[in-house]
């Protein structure tokens, strides 16, 4: 079985093999640019994994994890679009760089192109890996829909936020890894068994990222500590603390929201000190580890040999109990 790193290496190896060259020029060669500029590859490097832990072939799984990889970057690029954002892990978004047009149709064909490398695998498993897939690209799609609608909306309760993350986040994890598992002939409950690993595994790696975002160190993070609270963003620890405002009757935090400040920084600072007056951060970590709980508890029941488990118990470490 091989590492996470070499799990990425290869499949990297096969990203590139299978590059866009075709024409035309101006649709291929900005997925081309979006593809290389990085990204930790945890979603395909998890479908191989999976394969592997059921003594599956890696090969019978790289055109499924290209799948999942096009898919996931359709998704970044639609969501810049939308969020009108201008850099993308340090670089140029699409739509910045080129213009909105070709980021819509660059998206698009990444999507349809998921679709043609699906079909390579072994035709017995294709259509309930099919199944699979376009039952996740809908709630991806319906996730994202509550995440914009929650930039309007009033009040977006623990269970609203949670629920958003599990269907924007945590399905596409849990996805790859029954995707992956079934291509390594695991059987049915196996499979659902990881995949209800992978889904509390993805719950939780959301919730670290909020945390990270407030309290995390820049020069690990590789960005600016602090952007969900300046762009108002409602995660969970934002949800919390408003919610103890509420039953203290305090405006404090609302006022600091609404308020126009100089620098950007004033403004992560007052919200923080809201957050460490309502212990948020104490919350956010005890929903963080209810769910990586739920996850173990999964994995735990998973007909797997102990060396195997091993590894997926040493994946939470490194998809949760991370510092960037």
């Amino acid at each position: 079985m091989h590492s996470i790193e070499e799990i990425r290496e290869l499949f990297t190896a096969y990203l590139n093999q299978e590059s866009f060259q075709s024409e035309p020029q101006n649709l291929y060669e900005p997925n081309n640019y979006f593809l290389q500029i990085g990204g930790k590859r945890l979603r395909p490097c998890l479908l191989i994994l999976a394969t592997e832990i059921f003594c599956g072939k890696t090969e019978d799984a790289l055109s499924a994890a290209l799948a999942i990889e096009y898919f996931h970057n359709f998704t970044l690029i639609h969501d810049d679009v939308m969020d009108k954002a201008p850099m993308r892990r340090g670089f140029t978004t699409i739509h910045e760089k080129y213009n909105l047009n070709t980021a819509i149709l660059s998206g698009d064909v990444l999507m349809i192109k998921a679709c043609e490398y699906l079909a390579k695998v072994n035709p017995i498993y294709f259509k309930t890996i099919f199944d699979i897939y376009t039952k996740t690209a809908i709630e991806v799609c319906e996730g994202q829909q509550y995440d914009m609608d929650f930039e309007t909306q009033q009040i977006v309760s623990h269970s609203d936020y949670i629920e958003m993350i599990r269907l924007k986040t945590a399905v596409l994890l849990a996805a790859a890894m029954k995707i992956g598992a079934i291509l390594g002939h695991a059987k049915q409950e196996d499979a659902e068994l990881l995949y209800s690993y992978a889904e509390n595994l993805g719950i939780a790696f959301q919730i670290q990222d909020d945390i990270l975002d407030c309290y995390g160190d820049e020069n690990l993070v590789g960005k600016q500590v602090g952007g969900d609270i300046i762009q108002n963003k409602k995660t969970l620890l934002l949800i919390h603390a408003l919610e103890a405002e509420k039953v203290i009757e305090s405006n404090v935090l609302e006022n600091v929201l609404k308020t126009t400040h100089t620098h950007n920084r004033e403004k992560v600072e007052a919200v923080l000190a809201v957050f460490t007056q309502h212990q948020t951060k104490e919350f956010a970590i005890q929903k963080r580890d209810y769910y990586v709980q739920q996850s173990i508890l999964a994995l735990e029941k998973i007909n797997l040999q102990e060396s195997e488990k091993q590894v997926l118990f040493k994946l939470v470490d490194y998809l949760v109990m991370r510092t960037y």
